[in-house]
């Protein structure tokens, strides 16, 4: 008998550990939410600190975004990059400069189609873009952009 106690006593003390790590890792692990209207009087986070205050896992990898113009609008702002960081979840932090503006904003994979998505962000004057992208491997991509002024691009992602 003495020795099933010490078994259950010392495997007792491997759960407790367990789950106290597990809890630790429940407790630390964090949601990020960006009201869509802040209460009247309350401060406003700007969308470029609202990003780079979301922390990507060690794992992300970083695409180079180029977008070449596609229409007259677009023509006079000439080639644009920008980068988008993925988190290898389905989501990701885009940012871009044109015409002395920065978008910054998130891009998500959609739901049920691993290989398309979206890409917004808001621009630090208060402008906007907003880019549909297809994955065609892991590593490359394409898509299109639109600025809040009609100004279209088509992008390409990565290598």
């Amino acid at each position: 008998m003495h020795n099933s106690v010490a078994f259950v006593v010392r495997h007792s003390r491997s759960i407790t550990q367990v789950a106290v790590v597990a809890a630790s890792t429940a407790l630390l692990t964090a949601c990020y939410v960006v009201p869509m209207q802040p209460a009247p009087g309350a401060p406003v986070q700007s969308p470029a600190a609202a990003a780079a205050s979301v922390v990507l896992a060690s794992n992300a990898v970083t695409f180079n975004a180029r977008m070449y113009p596609a229409n007259d609008l677009a023509a006079k702002y000439g080639t644009v990059q920008g980068t988008v960081t993925n988190d290898m979840h389905g989501r990701g932090i885009f940012t871009a400069s044109i015409r002395g503006e920065t978008y910054s904003g998130e891009a998500t994979r959609s739901v049920g189609n691993a290989r398309t998505g979206i890409a917004n962000g808001s621009g630090s004057r208060g402008g906007w873009i907003r880019c549909n992208y297809q994955m065609n491997s892991p590593a490359l991509g394409t898509g299109q952009c639109e600025l809040d002024n009609g100004a279209r691009f088509t992008m390409h992602l990565g290598g």
